[in-house]
């Protein structure tokens, strides 16, 4: 019997407070990309690319990110991690650059481009060009996560999120395009949250309660700066990640 995986309610406990951070903050090594795969179990082209995903996953510069999506469900199998806000992004993603079509497998690099989750070459094409400006430290200490993300006056405000995963799933699939193939999937969104804003003239802080944040199966936490225009996702900032 399958389940859903809700997306995360708010926590209570999070704290958010912006102060100014010291320049040696910018010493903290960043991930150049983070690559948002668009993908579905129903969807019979994307097993390559949810392969392309975990060995990208392997990568310490590459923030690595698998959303299900709900609109292959239609086929005859409800995909055990889809969701229809996973949909959704997908769908502003595209609206943001003037478009109504979306497909999977789809990958996004940085917000800012997307290619096909499934061409290799395209892939690393658009890694070899990335870059992110912005550096978010993550520091575990006792039942806490300390995040600190320095000021940087050259860019515009941006919104912290907070998005949940599991590093790795084993699921049969029983029918639709994918029926009688046993799947390993990394890397699977299971919640996003808003944390707070981002202000470029001051920086920001914040504490979540590790216990909270990685509840049940979850087991990693991705910390993104995403620039918003008009309620679209626009360019990512900054990113890091923290897994147990």
């Amino acid at each position: 019997m399958t389940h859903r995986l809700l997306i995360s309610a708010s926590l209570g406990l999070v704290a958010l407070a912006v102060l100014g951070l010291p320049a040696s903050a910018d010493s903290v090594s960043r991930p150049k990309a983070v690559v948002e795969l668009f993908t579905s179990q129903g969807c019979a082209s994307c097993p390559p690319a949810d392969a392309l995903l975990t060995s990208l996953a392997e990568q310490n510069d590459v923030v690595a990110l698998a959303y299900h999506v709900d609109y292959w469900d239609y086929v005859g199998w409800e995909d055990t991690f889809g969701a229809e806000a996973y949909s959704d992004r997908q769908r502003a993603y595209a609206k943001s650059w003037g478009s109504s079509r979306i497909y999977t497998p789809q990958m996004v690099v940085n917000g800012a481009k997307g290619v096909v989750g499934s061409k290799r070459n395209e892939v690393h094409g658009a890694l070899d060009h990335s870059s992110l400006p912005l550096s978010v430290d993550i520091e575990h200490e006792g039942d806490m996560l300390k995040i600190a993300i320095p000021p940087n006056a050259g860019l515009d405000n941006a919104v912290v999120w907070m998005v949940t995963y599991l590093k790795r799933a084993d699921v049969g699939i029983e029918k639709g395009e994918n029926a009688g193939k046993s799947m390993i999937y990394t890397q699977v969104v299971t919640g996003q949250q808003v944390l707070g804003m981002w202000e470029s003239d001051t920086g920001a802080s914040l504490k979540l309660p590790l216990p909270e944040t990685l509840s049940g199966a979850n087991n990693g936490v991705a910390v993104i700066v995403q620039q918003e225009h008009d309620g679209l996702p626009g360019n990512i900032l900054g990113a890091a990640t923290f897994e147990r």
